[in-house]
């Protein structure tokens, strides 16, 4: 069962949707080897807005992501390939079905 979740938004530079999409799927079998990540789904909301969405069983588990080398391949090429910092949302699960 997941309680905990991650949302986060990513809004490209221009031009640089391409690299955006190719890095978060270029990240599914890092998600696949964080044993704490029971989902992980990588989003395109629009032309240039992405998102992540994953949850977890608890805290400890979203905390370990958080810490793990999706985000910091994230927060690595931010600068280059966002126009923004992208917001990360920590939020609870209230069902689910998986």
């Amino acid at each position: 069962m997941v309680h905990v979740a991650l949302l986060a938004r990513l809004e490209a530079k221009p031009g640089k949707e391409g690299e955006v999409e190719a890095l978060l799927k270029g990240a599914l079998p890092l998600a696949n080897a964080e044993a704490a990540t029971t989902v992980w789904f990588a989003l395109k909301l629009g032309p240039t807005t992405f998102g992540i969405f994953d949850a977890f069983a608890d805290d400890a588990g979203r905390q370990a992501h958080l810490s793990g080398q999706i985000a910091a391949a994230l927060m690595a090429k931010a600068p280059e390939l966002l126009s923004q910092p992208p917001t990360i949302e920590q939020v609870d699960v209230l069902a689910a079905k998986l």
